[in-house]
């Protein structure tokens, strides 16, 4: 894509389609789509995210956003009171912090039951996964989406993400090879049918 409002125009039409709403053309695939971005178009993205939000709602398509970085925030908060995660981060060097997050954050007790209760109260009919480059590196995109195929399963979901991917492999800011991630498309890559 040339722009970022070229770009999130492309996801808007695919996005609004009954095709992409209906898991239609998958082949059994789950129904999970990557949207990449350069890192430096964060605040950019941030802002077209809200407002194809708001288009998609205006048209009656309802979205579920799932901000990682929120999401592990209120977490946190709940387990170690408001604001304690700071004062842990001065105690701890950083390798104790992280695990000392990752912990908090435990994927399958802590956060995919916290992501399937907002999917289960949301009715939408796609998803939103924001807040990706915020939570690295205590949780890590591959894994939130290999686990995230168990939960958001009944819609679309569509994430985020700042870096690149080419089909096969996600580079969070374009730097980080994570491992290796088979499962989803690239949205850009999505061709509506005429």
């Amino acid at each position: 894509m040339n722009s970022v409002a070229e770009g999130f125009e492309h996801l808007y039409k695919v996005i609004s389609s009954s095709d992409f709403l209906e898991m239609k053309s998958l082949g059994g695939e789950i129904p999970f789509f990557i949207s990449p971005h350069e890192a430096k178009d964060q605040v950019e993205v941030d802002k077209a995210i809200k407002g194809l939000r708001n288009k998609l709602e205006n048209h009656g398509i309802p979205v579920l956003e799932i901000n990682l970085y929120d999401l592990a925030m209120m977490i946190i908060n709940r387990e170690l009171g408001q604001g304690e995660i700071f004062e842990l981060e001065k105690e701890m060097d950083k390798d104790e912090f992280k695990e000392a997050l990752q912990s908090i954050l435990d994927i399958n007790e802590v956060l995919m039951p916290a992501i399937r209760q907002l999917i289960a109260s949301s009715g939408a009919k796609v998803y939103f996964l924001t807040g990706i480059g915020l939570v690295f590196p205590f949780i890590r995109s591959h894994n939130i989406l290999n686990n995230l195929q168990n939960v958001a399963k009944d819609a679309p979901t569509v994430a985020f993400f700042p870096g690149k991917y080419n089909g096969y492999s996600l580079e969070l800011f374009g730097l980080l090879k994570d491992d290796n991630y088979y499962r989803a498309f690239n949205i850009d890559n999505y061709k509506l049918k005429a």
